[in-house]
């Protein structure tokens, strides 16, 4: 296979999409190092970018915002964020939402753990010399107000639970390499 890998979410059923935006991260652009990782050694602050949404179904109940990161050298990417059941009324986070201490999420909103085991946002960390990495960030709007997960499952659980009841969904693919 030559080039990237594809993009996951083409691989779902086709659905509309709605604007995403950020102060912190430009579509196909590289991050800062406040996204990149400390606890894992690239650096940086583990800090989740800014990200605002607009555009999406009136019938939308409830959000989820991930982080993934396809060109992980794991045969299955890797999963930095996954922040759910965010209330419908929310349409924006703010830089840092994805603390670890779930303090930054709105009220009824939970982490589950990245794929290190961690809870919150886990900035991005490629291996060195490795090339850019896309980190694609989407707002998933669903049709149900919760999803019937707990905070312990692995995020491709929570994807699981979200096919069939994904409304629309929106990204924004940041980049990052060392």
């Amino acid at each position: 296979m030559t080039g990237p890998p594809p993009n996951p979410y083409d691989f779902l059923p086709q659905v509309p999409s709605f604007e995403l935006s950020s102060t912190d991260i430009e579509d196909n652009s590289m991050m800062s190092i406040d996204q990149a990782s400390g606890i894992f050694g690239a650096g940086g602050n583990d800090i989740s970018p800014h990200l605002t949404w607009s555009g999406f179904p009136s019938e939308t109940k409830s959000f989820v915002v991930t982080c993934f990161d396809p060109d992980a050298p794991t045969g299955s990417g890797f999963w930095h964020w996954v922040a759910y059941d965010i209330p419908a009324a929310v349409t924006e986070l703010a830089a840092g939402a994805g603390s670890q201490d779930g303090s930054g999420l709105p009220a009824g909103a939970k982490h589950l753990k990245s794929d290190a085991g961690l809870p919150g946002y886990l900035g991005s960390a490629p291996p060195a010399g490795h090339g850019p990495h896309r980190y694609i960030f989407a707002v998933h709007a669903l049709s149900v107000d919760s999803l019937p997960i707990t905070d312990d499952v692995a995020p491709a659980i929570c994807g699981f639970n979200m096919f069939g009841n994904t409304l629309a969904r929106a990204t924004l693919t940041a980049l990052f390499e060392q």
